[in-house]
């Protein structure tokens, strides 16, 4: 089509028409024409929508590579043009814009980059390996608030400490094949039970599930997929009555990473009281043992009264048991439970879950809303290992020029790289609720800035009910700087991707939404700048504002800025050394608050969602163009950091010094490790590259230094090899002359000739056995050493 710009007919005939007053906006004929030839194309179908054809801006996809708003259109013939209208024919690629007044042709985005499900069409269902076989059941849980704050449990230091049963001494009722992950219908006796029939279901997101009645029906066709969300257990035994103990699958093709649950348990008995014990936990600690609970859902109380998840359980107790896995300790969680109705449908979790599916939902729903479309403009990143998509928003109003797009700064938020902390994607829910919102806040902060957000950055992890690691058997917040682009395709796009954004304009601030398991409140890990003076605290300034904005629920003591080798990897660093002052991880715990009126109480998914209002809130108070606000912030850390670098030097024995200097002391020296989970066991190549990088192991390249010392190291040892040469041979010579010496003795006679005749004999054999050798006699200058030398002595006075 665009050949027929080219043609020297058609542009002789542009020319000519404008020198008369045509096609220069003038003529409102043509402009009809336009307008109807737009009204045809449409009724044609040949025009997306007006929510999705309408650019929001036009550098705010240019991570992407395609810079609209830079390029200015290029002219096209009339509509009536019958050549217009045979290209017209052959493509549905072109759609009808305004820009700068007048309605042109423009290339319609590859449907590709669309895979956000709307009205019109189907979407891409989750996609997952052969080792996790599911059933397509839906599974749906409404969103429900407590009245009053859920407080934590009291520990009395009289709970129970089950020891570990195993199949030995207990009834398996459900088996899951290690190897393969695929379910074996278990051999059991055929007696009641009471949870007698399990059933097992892959909920994507948790990894494991129990079911309904009846042990001697349970069948292999009894997997479960309800988009993404699972528990996998791999094994499920009863010990008592009603005491039941349970085995997570660790992360797909890894032996690691058992630390969260989310299954369902069938045709229970009301009022009578159930142990479920999970044996094969690994962290030495939890925040069990801090006061959290359980959450359980039940579907009737869901139907009849609307009641959702809800903190549950008594006799909570986490703790060391007698197993160990590889040389480590396991640690088993145990709690009892009764159930609110018989014969009910429930489903325990450690928390909120929110699966792949819950997130394409909601991307729905903002792809066909009338408003939020206009500000949101949706790509799919990249693909997964298992071929998901990776989403990636870019909000932004539209701005009148391309100039005043490229003058806007830009914001980086991730979430859930790690599929079990669900919480992160409730705190991006809520974030995405305020910034497509239509409050003046939300209004203003997409007026100021260009938001991108990647709302799920583990798809397959999700799905298949990982805790940490994505399909490649590793942990991604560890691979940010990776070059296998194959392996680890979000990070690696999502890290080419703040690249281009960083070349482009400036980033005022990139933070990765996370979840904790053994802390309690919402914190953050930052990275500290004190390599750069002009910019030394500034990096806690908005940690501490977002600390006054959620008093209730953000620690600021919590925060640290250690920069540890061992967290080179994760997304906050890689992103602070590409120039990204503020670079945070935000980490929300898993239980609840320990802070102002929400003390000893858990946090809900309001809570969480209300997290992201704050992190909007707290974004407009540190770009506010009055900086009175982080003034006093920074004033406030400093006597802050007085404080602690005061009581930091009392507690090493030495007397504080007021006049101690900030820039002279490593704030973060002061503060303690950022780790929260140790990943070490999950860092290195991919688990299918490790048997090729054994085999094609890369030989050590050695520094400067080393060899350095090892040239070194080699002539020292030559030097002495040669020294213990030349005395071995010294020795064995002065051995041989002796010899002879004694042998010629006591040949002679003792009265044969006089003193002066043997004198002179005696100094003709010793020239004869010199001239014979070749060799003499030669003293080393520097060490005086006898050495055997090539010259001949006396050479020049043979007469004397």
């Amino acid at each position: 089509f665009l050949k027929i710009l080219d043609d020297p007919y058609e542009t002789f005939m542009q020319r000519h028409l404008r020198h008369y007053g045509l096609f220069t906006g003038r003529n409102a004929g043509c402009q009809g024409g336009l307008a109807a030839a737009g009204s045809w194309e449409r009724s044609r179908g040949y025009l997306l929508p007006d929510d999705n054809s309408q650019d929001t801006n036009g550098s705010a996809s240019d991570t992407e590579g395609d810079k609209e708003g830079t390029r200015k259109t290029p002219f096209f013939p009339c509509p009536d043009s019958l050549l217009l209208e045979q290209a017209l024919l052959n493509t549905r690629q072109l759609v009808f814009d305004a820009e700068g007044g007048r309605r042109g042709p423009r290339l319609r985005a590859p449907r590709s980059l669309f895979a956000i499900p709307s009205r019109q069409g189907p979407s891409q269902g989750p996609r997952w390996p052969v080792e996790c076989e599911v059933i397509k059941e839906e599974v749906r849980h409404i969103e429900w608030e407590p009245a009053e704050p859920e407080e934590f449990y009291q520990l009395t230091g009289f709970e129970r400490t089950p020891l570990c049963v195993g199949e030995e001494r207990g009834t398996v009722v459900y088996c899951i094949d290690s190897g393969t992950s695929r379910m074996e219908t278990p051999s059991c006796p055929s007696r009641s039970l009471s949870l007698s029939y399990c059933h097992i279901k892959l909920t994507q997101g948790a990894r494991a599930i129990l079911t309904e009645a009846d042990l001697n029906s349970v069948s292999p066709n009894d997997l479960h997929e309800s988009a993404n969300s699972c528990t996998a257990l791999t094994g499920f035994g009863q010990e008592g009555l009603h005491d039941y103990e349970l085995t997570l699958r660790a992360d797909l093709y890894t032996t690691k990473h058992t630390q969260w649950y989310y299954f369902r348990v069938r045709n229970m008995k009301a009022g009578v009281t159930y142990r479920f014990t999970i044996v094969n936990l690994m962290k030495p600690s939890s925040l069990y043992n801090m006061g959290m609970k359980p959450l359980l859902y039940s579907e009737q109380e869901a139907r009849a009264r609307g009641v959702g998840w809800r903190r549950a359980g008594a006799n909570i107790r986490y703790y060391r048991n007698q197993r160990d896995q590889e040389g480590q300790s396991l640690y088993s969680l145990t709690w009892t439970c009764q159930f609110p109705h018989e014969g009910d449908t429930c489903y325990f979790a450690q928390c909120y879950p929110y699966t792949f599916s819950d997130l394409q939902l909601y991307l729905s729903r903002v792809a066909n809303h009338p408003v939020r479309a206009r500000h949101c403009k949706f790509r799919v990143l990249c693909r997964s290992l298992a071929g998901n998509a990776v989403y990636v928003l870019t909000i932004t109003s539209p701005s009148p020029s391309p100039a005043a797009s490229l003058a806007k700064r830009a914001v980086v938020v991730t979430a859930r790289v790690h599929p079990g902390e669900t919480n992160s994607s409730w705190m991006m829910a809520g974030f995405l609720d305020f910034l497509l919102g239509d409050s003046p806040d939300a209004q203003l902060l997409r007026d100021t800035f260009v938001f991108k957000v990647v709302p799920m950055l583990n798809p397959d992890g999700v799905i298949v009910g990982n805790y940490r690691c994505s399909l490649a058997g590793r942990d991604l917040n560890r691979n940010y700087g990776t070059l296998l682009r194959d392996a680890f395709p979000c990070v690696w796009h999502t890290r080419n991707m703040v690249k281009r954004l960083v070349a482009e304009r400036e980033v005022v601030l990139y933070c990765d939404f996370h979840g904790h398991s053994r802390k309690h409140n919402v914190f953050m890990y930052g990275c500290d700048n004190k390599s750069s003076p002009a910019q030394r605290l500034l990096e806690r300034v908005f940690p501490l504002m977002m600390s006054k904005n959620a008093t209730d629920m953000f620690s600021y003591k919590g925060c640290k800025f250690r920069v540890q080798k061992s967290k080179e990897g994760t997304g906050r660093i890689v992103m602070w050394r590409m120039g990204i002052t503020n670079s945070y991880t935000m980490e929300s715990t898993f239980g609840g608050s320990t802070l102002g009126g929400r003390k000893g109480t858990h946090f809900t998914t309001q809570d969480l969602k209300s997290l992201g209002y704050y992190f909007c809130d707290t974004l407009l108070d540190y770009c506010d163009p009055d900086q009175s606000k982080t003034y006093l912030c920074m004033k406030e850390l400093c006597e802050m950091l007085h404080q602690e670098i005061r009581k930091k030097l009392e507690n090493l024995g030495r007397e504080a010094d007021s006049s101690v200097a900030l820039s002279d002391v490593s704030v973060s020296d002061i503060e303690s490790s950022t780790s929260g989970s140790n990943s070490t066991e999950s860092d290195g190549l991919p688990a299918h590259l490790l048997d090729l990088a054994h085999k094609y192991k890369k030989k050590h390249l050695r520094t400067r230094k080393e060899r350095n010392r090892l040239r070194l190291g080699h002539v020292q040892s030559r030097e002495q090899k040669a020294l213990r040469g030349n005395m071995s041979l010294l020795q064995s010579s002065a051995a041989l002359l002796a010899d002879q010496g004694m042998k010629r003795e006591a040949q002679e006679k003792p009265g044969s000739g006089t003193s002066q005749e043997r004198k002179i004999k005696k100094v003709q054999h010793i020239r004869t056995e010199r001239n014979r050798t070749g060799r003499a006699w030669i003293p080393h200058p520097s060490t005086g050493i006898a050495v055997i030398g090539e010259g001949r002595l006396w050479d020049s006075n043979q007469e004397k």
